[in-house]
């Protein structure tokens, strides 16, 4: 695990007419601040990232399809700095994940439809706070093939 990063399961409440998905209120203890909030999509295999915050503070909820999340420290004065973490986040898996600042990320959307990813940060977006890196580079050791087991 990442250090600062959370992994926070979430609630789905359905009946006969559809369903809530709760993701992220003022009075949840894991509440930091209020920034902003957009949708993102990625068609099936697309792969969206590398890129890292330098001040702000991204919480992740996938509303419809999966995503697999890679992480890597980029913080050289955390205690896990270049570790990895990936975590499968989605339909099957509803949580929402705490992505700190100077942490580089990315996901692949690994099912067979478009995903739907909400981020609910903790400032609105400035051009100049991320920085982007390639997919398939050297930045981060990591490479986007899926695992057979």
């Amino acid at each position: 695990m990442i250090d600062g990063v959370k992994v926070i399961p979430l609630k789905k409440i359905s009946d006969e007419r559809g369903t809530i998905m709760h993701m992220l209120k003022n009075t949840d203890p894991h509440f930091e601040q209020f920034g902003e909030v957009y949708f993102s999509t990625a068609y099936p295999g697309v792969i969206k990232g590398w890129h890292e915050h330098t001040k702000q503070v991204q919480f992740y909820a996938v509303l419809r399809g999966m995503i697999k999340l890679v992480m890597c420290d980029n913080r050289p004065k955390s205690p896990t700095y270049k570790e990895l973490m990936e975590v499968c986040v989605g339909d099957d898996n509803y949580q929402l994940v705490r992505i700190p600042a100077g942490v580089i990320n990315g996901y692949k959307n690994i099912g067979t439809d478009t995903v739907i990813v909400a981020n609910c940060s903790t400032l609105p977006h400035e051009p100049d706070e991320m920085l982007r890196y390639d997919p398939h580079g050297d930045k981060v050791p990591y490479e986007w093939k899926r695992i057979d087991k």
